[in-house]
């Protein structure tokens, strides 16, 4: 039995089954998403979902599903499954599964009567095409699959209504048909490795519902539409492929771009190959010379920050150094056009906020451990000397420092770190002034700017950076230091007390301004009201704001999200931070500490991590299905692990 494989008991309860969701992207931005029974229950879930140029670059959902019917001596017994009003579901065909796995790809088989046939889906590498090969591994009497497209072509923020101006005629192609209900989409090419017949019957399906948005507040009924069925005769022990593209395949060619696709694929075997495969979807390659990472799934885009906390840990992690180069070449000039003034050519979110070179810097510094420091002196030094230059010499509109050595953020209107959420346009969690992660970034990159510069025979800089860097060290210690841990952020007497996880980094990076009894007394108070078998609470529960749960309406999530949920990403300089202060003797604490991502490649998107879970048990995943900084920092912090054991 493979890795992620669920069983029939599980996957006939609607209960469990439609709470486990499903995860394939082509790397370039398109993907696949569902629950592992194949009923959508998000707006955002679809079988063939891309982006579109015409349309800003946002996700649009052309295949939202397909269903299978076998037709058996005129019996049609319905293997698809939607939700309707009044919790009606139909057709039911999850009662009809027997099995389903996702080692390699989504696998999983249906039980008719004597009739067991078998669907596997792959999307293809970087081509906006899903395939679904379809296998009758045993039948008694002649056999026929009917095939049901349910048809979106909308936006994944809005949803469909039965309308007189969609375009609902389709054209012949080469074993199959071609469709574009409206106009500036691309055509939706439907065809088969054999030869089909479509039967035109063209009707509305109303009133689909998804509970997942309804739960979530949002708008969650919507009308699809199904242009007729394809049907064709399948014999025992053959295979059918369908190719679902947005160009016309060559039919002839699908068995071996089929089987190509399947042999470049790596087994899901145990949570490390799963959170593996997890990192390479965030990959996004929009043309051969432009790699970026998306943030996450189902509705993220490229965001800088988010890119450069990834970067070491969806790269580096398993030694693909490659990977990370070419990221820092896409994005190289917009860090100049940035320090420059100039206008961004990417489409990259969040660049201009203050932290995020800091973040590049430290990025800089995994590679240096991975490739070597000449390596990384060789390709970044400039970048890196630039960088500080750039602060130093107070280029950054809304990044000052200032005489005592601190970098000073303006986060009252605009929030400006990562705890980013908003209510009518202003942060829900400002945090503003002297921002200590921030500055903990900042004493770590003058350092670490200030060792390599002086490694590289440029010893007059690297003394005025050491010179800052102490400047930095004491005024760290005078404006943070509570005694017992760190104020979050200090803006003139505001100084804010709450017990939150962003001063872990102030012990985790390689330079610390800290001592080691500062650093013990944060990572011991951080384990005691912060740490979760999830990841760190964004706030202590002992706190008047905190809040447990993440639920109910958009504004009572958002409001949630940094008042207490919990953020896996922040396990990477937790653990880290534990094994600085209590080394060899931390580390089997540490593995114990992340065993709970491992039940979570069961849960949720089977085979990655949400976005944030509950600060309560049982911890309830949240928000995206799928999040970069979340699967980059575990595999990270994995592989320090590994390395602190060898």
């Amino acid at each position: 039995m493979g890795y992620l494989n669920f069983d029939k008991s599980l996957l006939s309860n609607l209960e469990e089954s439609l709470s486990k969701e499903m995860l394939r992207t082509n790397k370039s931005g398109a993907y696949h998403c569902t629950t592992i029974i194949g009923c959508n229950t998000r707006k955002y879930h679809g079988l063939l979902t891309i982006p579109i140029k015409e349309f800003g670059g946002d996700n649009h959902v052309l295949l939202s599903s397909f269903d299978e019917t076998v037709v058996q001596h005129g019996a049609e017994f319905n293997l698809g499954i939607h939700k309707y009003g009044g919790d009606y579901y139909s057709p039911k065909g999850h009662k009809y599964m027997r099995e389903f796995s996702c080692e390699v790809v989504p696998y999983c088989i249906y039980r008719v009567g004597g009739v067991i046939l078998s669907k596997e889906k792959v999307f293809i590498s970087h081509e906006n095409r899903i395939l679904i090969k379809y296998t009758l591994l045993d039948a008694h009497s002649p056999t026929t699959l009917r095939f049901r497209p349910f048809l979106a072509f909308r936006s994944v923020n809005s949803l469909c209504v039965e309308n007189s101006t969609a375009n609902t005629s389709y054209q012949q192609v080469n074993s199959g048909i071609s469709m574009c209900m409206y106009q500036g989409y691309p055509n939706l090419f439907m065809q088969f490795n054999k030869s089909v017949d479509f039967i035109s019957s063209p009707n509305w399906n109303r009133g689909i519902e998804y509970p997942k948005d309804q739960e979530r507040g949002y708008a969650y009924k919507e009308d699809l539409f199904v242009p007729g069925y394809f049907e064709v005769p399948i014999k025992k022990g053959e295979s059918i492929i369908f190719s679902a593209g947005i160009s016309e395949v060559d039919v002839e060619k699908l068995d071996g771009i089929y089987k190509s696709e399947i042999a470049i694929r790596t087994s899901r075997s145990d949570s490390f190959h799963c959170l593996k495969n997890s990192a390479q979807q965030f990959f996004n390659r929009k043309s051969p010379e432009e790699l970026y990472l998306l943030a996450g799934y189902p509705w993220f885009k490229c965001r800088a920050r988010d890119m450069f906390i990834s970067l070491p840990g969806v790269s580096l992690a398993f030694d693909d150094l490659s990977g990370f180069e070419k990221i820092m070449a896409t994005m190289q000039p917009d860090f100049y056009h940035l320090m420059k003034g100039e206008p961004l050519e990417r489409d990259v979110l969040e660049m201009e906020d203050p932290d995020v070179l800091l973040w590049v810097v430290w990025a800089l510094q995994e590679y240096a451990k991975e490739a070597g420091e000449e390596k990384m002196w060789s390709m970044y030094g400039a970048l890196l000397k630039d960088i500080i230059d750039f602060i130093v010499n107070q280029r950054h509109p809304n990044l000052f420092l200032h005489d005592n050595g601190l970098l000073y953020v303006n986060g009252w209107e605009k929030a400006m770190t990562w705890m980013n959420t908003t209510f009518n346009g202003r942060p829900i969690t400002p945090r503003s002034g002297y921002v200590v992660e921030i500055n903990a970034l900042w004493y770590n990159a003058l350092c670490f700017a200030s060792e390599l510069t002086g490694k590289n025979g440029e010893s007059f800089l690297s003394d005025r950076l050491q010179t800052l860097a102490e400047k930095t060290k004491d005024s760290f210690n005078a404006t943070f230091w509570n005694g017992v841990y760190l104020y979050d952020f200090v803006d003139g007497m505001n100084r804010n007390q709450e017990v939150r996880p962003n001063m872990i980094f102030a012990v985790s990076l390689p330079y610390s301004p800290l001592d080691s009894k500062q650093r013990k007394s944060i990572v011991d108070i951080t384990t005691k009201e912060l740490l979760t078998s999830k990841g760190l609470r964004s706030l202590s529960p002992k706190s008047s704001s905190y809040r447990g749960s993440c639920e109910g309406s958009q504004v009572d999530r958002d409001f949630s999200a940094f008042q207490g949920a919990v953020w896996p990403w922040l396990m990477g300089a937790y653990v880290e931070a534990y094994l600085r202060i209590y080394k060899a003797s931390g580390v089997s604490f540490a593995q114990r500490s992340l065993i709970g991502f491992e039940e979570e490649m069961y849960q949720n998107c089977i085979g990655s991590i949400s976005e944030m879970y509950d600060g309560n048990p049982p911890f309830k995943g949240r928000g995206g299905v799928s999040f970069a900084m979340n699967v980059a920092e575990i595999l990270r912090i994995q592989k320090v692990l590994n390395n602190f054991t060898r």
